[in-house]
């Protein structure tokens, strides 16, 4: 149970990593629960940060 909780949430995470690579906004957020709408955030945030240090054109 708890692998599948985790693989989840970490498919959201990677989720949101890739909609902030490709400028998309944060109301893009596909999920209504709250952990996963929150993991989902967190790598749009990482994203964006990734964006702005250079790290991707």
């Amino acid at each position: 149970m708890k692998r599948q909780k985790r693989d989840r949430l970490e498919r959201a995470q990677s989720q949101g990593y890739k909609a902030g690579l490709n400028g998309r906004s944060t109301e893009a957020c596909p999920y209504q629960q709250m952990d996963a709408r929150s993991y989902w955030l967190g790598g749009w945030r990482d994203a964006r940060e990734d964006k702005t240090a250079g790290l991707f054109k």
